[in-house]
């Protein structure tokens, strides 16, 4: 997945130089529409993370009432928790638990890039991550992480 977004961003940036190069981005010869704003907006777009899903409200002026997303984190959070479950249920073997864990889990993750992995990061750019390994009957018998 990384090197596909890598090769969607060089494409990009390669695009952006084309647009930018273009004498109709800077010419004076624009259509101005005066459009009468609706009161509800729907759309969908797909972005790198997948398909967004925006609805929008709005009172007489235009200004936001209500705001519904559905992004692709909520799309992929299934696969996410599979995918997790699989690169955690290779490297544990009984009451074993091979090195490499938490990178494992952490790159089966982060391939999806989801919105809350923001919200994880701390300064120096480390990754706080802990992992409860429980027993058959659900009970803790390990916790690894770190800070």
């Amino acid at each position: 997945m990384h090197w596909a977004r890598l090769i969607e961003a060089l494409q990009a940036a390669e695009h952006n130089q084309v647009i930018s190069n273009d004498p109709l981005l800077t010419s004076k010869d624009i259509r101005n529409m005066n459009l009468k704003l609706k009161k509800v907006g729907i759309g969908c777009v797909e972005a790198a993370r997948g398909t967004l899903f925006h609805h929008y409200e709005t009172d007489e002026r235009g200004v936001l009432n209500k705001v519904n997303l559905i992004v692709a984190t909520q799309h992929n959070a299934a696969p996410i928790c599979l995918s997790v479950k699989k690169a955690a249920q290779g490297m544990v073997k009984g009451p074993k638990v091979k090195e490499g864990l938490l990178n494992r889990v952490e790159m089966a993750f982060r391939s999806y890039d989801p919105c809350l992995a923001c919200a994880t990061h701390a300064l120096p750019g480390t990754f706080p991550l802990e992992i409860n390994i429980r027993d058959k009957d659900r009970k803790v018998v390990q916790t690894l992480g770190r800070p």
